[in-house]
């Protein structure tokens, strides 16, 4: 046999089998993500943090599947202020593809999802409930109450789920690039939710100048019973209703959202409300009972707009 053919299969032979090695570390070492263009079709299967995240554009509709398990490291769980384990969860979201602006603001308990897969819910189930007749929601952000919140702003439900309560320094790293505007997830009337590198987008909120009359005020968990001293302190940012939207004083508008370039857009802000409460498109709204966090109670002052 001529030993040049020899050689030449040989070298063949030794390339192929370095490039199939090669592509066995790089799998099992980053990421597999089929594409990262994230307005159109792509998957998230993560063997480092579990994640599995499909997402397939499916006529109108953004239909996207997943455990909602993020794709980066996050705090220890169980941990002080939140006594539960994140685990995988079995989630669908239907997003409308093109979104329909209608310029009124509608409370959105749950506005988005990351474009790994977990929720955004800036708001908290906690209460501060007063003889006086007041309630208070409790911000998720705030030093009254550990809530258990890790470096990305994020915490456990009793489900399991893990979720954003505002910016999340994991999410940011695991999606950015070059540009300012890091594209982080939909919300759910279809409009992108984005975050700014440079903080250039300032929100439009501000605490109200006031002081609290509420008396005998208690928080309680199932695991501890606090009391409250609110009579005659001055608003601090610990509630929701200690907040009110101040139109023109920032960029950007009530649900923490845009106009650039011809598109509207949200922004996550490292400041108040981090992540807008509520949505200027069209979208089907979420069933829980009760009024819109904020809204409880006898004698509570709701947000107000000026």
């Amino acid at each position: 046999m001529n030993y040049k053919i020899i050689l030449m299969i040989f070298i063949s032979a030794l390339f192929y089998s370095c490039h199939a090695q090669k592509s066995n570390i790089n799998s099992e070492e980053k990421p597999t993500e089929t594409n990262t263009d994230y307005f159109g079709n792509y998957t998230l299967n993560n063997k480092t943090f579990g994640t599995k995240t499909s997402v397939v554009i499916d006529g109108d509709y953004r239909l996207i599947t997943t455990n909602a398990l993020p794709n980066h490291e996050t705090g220890e769980y169980p941990r002080k202020g939140n006594p539960n384990k994140i685990s995988a969860q079995n989630k669908t979201y239907k997003i409308p593809l093109k979104p329909i602006f209608t310029g009124i603001a509608k409370w959105a308990r749950e506005p988005g999802v990351a474009l790994n897969g977990v929720k955004f819910e800036p708001e908290t189930a906690e209460m501060v409930i007063c003889d006086s007749g007041e309630n208070f929601k409790v911000e998720a952000v705030q030093d009254l109450i550990d809530l258990g919140l890790d470096f990305n702003n994020a915490h456990v439900q009793p489900t399991g789920e893990y979720h954003y309560h505002g910016i999340a320094e994991g999410l940011v790293e695991a999606f950015d690039s070059s540009e300012d505007l890091v594209h982080l997830g939909f919300a759910k009337d279809g409009f992108p939710i984005y975050y700014s590198k440079s903080g250039i987008y300032k929100p439009s909120y501000q605490i109200i100048n006031g002081t609290y009359s509420a008396t005998d005020c208690t928080y309680s968990n199932p695991k501890t019973s606090i009391d409250v001293e609110l009579d005659g302190d001055e608003f601090d940012g610990t509630f929701v209703s200690d907040w009110e939207f101040v139109k023109g004083k920032g960029d950007l508008d009530e649900c923490n959202g845009i106009y650039l370039n011809g598109t509207y857009m949200y922004i996550i802000t490292d400041t108040y409300p981090y992540v807008g409460r509520c949505l200027m498109g069209e979208f089907e709204e979420e069933r829980h009972p009760g009024p819109p966090p904020g809204r409880e109670g006898r004698g509570q002052r709701p947000p107000r707009n000026r």
